[in-house]
């Protein structure tokens, strides 16, 4: 079954357009409060920009990747719903540091907005994120599911 048909990938697209909502006073895509679950999934998964989420595990799983983000990491859906989004990012300490902290920031104020870092493809393929907002998915009763990122922008790496 394609993601955007799943019924708990739908639920948790609606928890995902709804926190953004809450934190950045924005939507995730073109009317996403007016559009229903299969719709927002839809819109969610062939959007423009990458959009990846992943869970509250202490060494947190991916669960969530749309077309795009699939496209940049060179990953299929169930490979990418199954990797720890510290791979997501070179290995290098200054790296995880810094992609570290900006978890820790968007956890205690509820998002983060212009991040920018290295991040790297199955094939090794190095590409530079920036203009990302990064942001805590909660109910509403503000039980955290996860956190995600909202790419703007990327480009390839050469060395």
């Amino acid at each position: 079954m394609p993601p955007a048909l799943d019924p708990a990938v739908q639920a948790y697209n609606r928890l995902m357009a709804n926190s953004f909502r809450r934190f950045t006073g924005q939507e995730i895509v073109a009317d996403a409060a007016g559009l229903n679950d299969p719709e927002l999934a839809e819109a969610l998964f062939t959007a423009p920009q990458a959009i990846v989420s992943h869970g509250i595990e202490a060494d947190p799983i991916f669960r969530y990747a749309n077309a795009q983000a699939l496209n940049l990491w060179e990953m299929d859906w169930d490979t990418f719903t199954r990797l720890p989004s510290r791979q997501s990012a070179e290995p290098d300490n200054g790296i995880q540091s810094d992609r570290n902290a900006l978890l820790k920031a968007a956890l205690a104020q509820g998002y983060v907005d212009h991040y920018a870092g290295i991040r790297v493809s199955a094939s090794g393929q190095r590409f530079y994120i920036e203009d990302t907002v990064l942001w805590n998915v909660v109910d509403e009763a503000g039980t955290r599911h996860g956190q995600a990122a909202f790419i703007r922008r990327w480009r390839f790496l050469t060395t």
